[in-house]
Formats: structure tokens, sequence, C-alpha cells
């Protein structure tokens, strides 16, 4: 390659490197959602990580949720989740290029391991991961590498943009 053909090296921000993670991870929520409806990890019923959440919370709270408000504080902490642990991953990228090993597969394979495979079932979100189905850890590891491919693809497309 000439000189003339690479790519301006851009100057690190923490900032933009949150903000271009952040529109990533949300990106990527709407695309491991849609990834989710095609191949669900639960098939049998059981409610959604966040659904627990925020049922523990509001019974924390002494509030009772409303099925309407169930969904609704659902939604705030699964798009929340995607687009704080998005924005991480920009900061991190922006320090530490390697971070985004294999388009993000990488990435999205660490975030499930971490969740799905331990912080989630150490806090009673889901069943142990011996006791999940063999389609729940395939959708989980599949859905999480589209998670990680679409914020990598959309964090590099903004990132470039902010300059």
């Amino acid at each position: 390659m000439s000189e003339h053909s690479e790519e301006p090296v851009l100057a690190k921000s923490l900032v933009k490197g949150m903000i271009a993670g952040l529109i990533g991870g949300l990106v990527a929520t709407a695309a491991k959602t849609v990834a989710e409806k095609i191949y669900p990890p639960r098939t049998e019923g059981q409610p959604e990580p966040p659904e627990v959440l925020a049922e523990r919370i509001s019974g924390e709270l002494g509030h009772h949720l409303s099925g309407g408000e169930k969904a609704v504080a659902s939604e705030v902490i699964h798009w929340g989740f995607g687009a704080l642990t998005g924005a991480a991953y920009g900061a991190l990228a922006e320090y530490f290029p390697a971070a985004t090993a294999k388009e993000g597969a990488s990435f999205g394979l660490a975030l499930a391991t971490l969740t799905h495979e331990t912080a989630l079932s150490a806090m009673g979100l889901t069943a142990e991961p011996e006791e999940q189905t063999t389609r729940e850890h395939t959708s989980e590891m599949a859905t999480h590498v589209v998670y990680g491919l679409m914020t990598e693809t959309v964090r590099r497309f903004v990132r470039k943009r902010l300059g």
C-alpha cells in the first residue's frame, strides 16, 4: 500500500471513543434483538434476565410492577446495558486496539462469557450454566457475536467521522 492509500491515524480521545461505542452498542443491541427472534435463547417461556432484574429491583423498593411497567423497565435495562457496554468498548478500543480483534467478535464472546456464563447466574438472573440448555448457550454465544461484530462495525464508522 502506498502512503496515500492508508487511513489517517486518529488522535486518541476517550470521549469520541465512548460516543462511537455507545452508538455502536445501541445499533448492536437492535441487531442482537433481531438475531434472538431468529434463534431465541429461551424457548420454554423463561423470563429474560432484564425482566427478572426489573422485578427484583422493584420488589426491593417495595413496588409491584404492572405488566406495562415491567416491559418498560426491562427494555430500559436491556438497551441501557447495550449502550453502556458499547461505550465502555469504545473507550477500550481507543487505547487498546487489540480489543477489536476479529472485527469485534472476540468482544461479543467475552461479553457473553462475562454475562451469561458467569455474572447473570451469580446474580440469580438466569439458571446456572450447567443447568442451561444447549440452545441457550449457543444462542447467547451466536447473538453476542452478532452484537460484537455490529458494535465494532458501527464504532469504527462513527469514530472515523468524529475525527
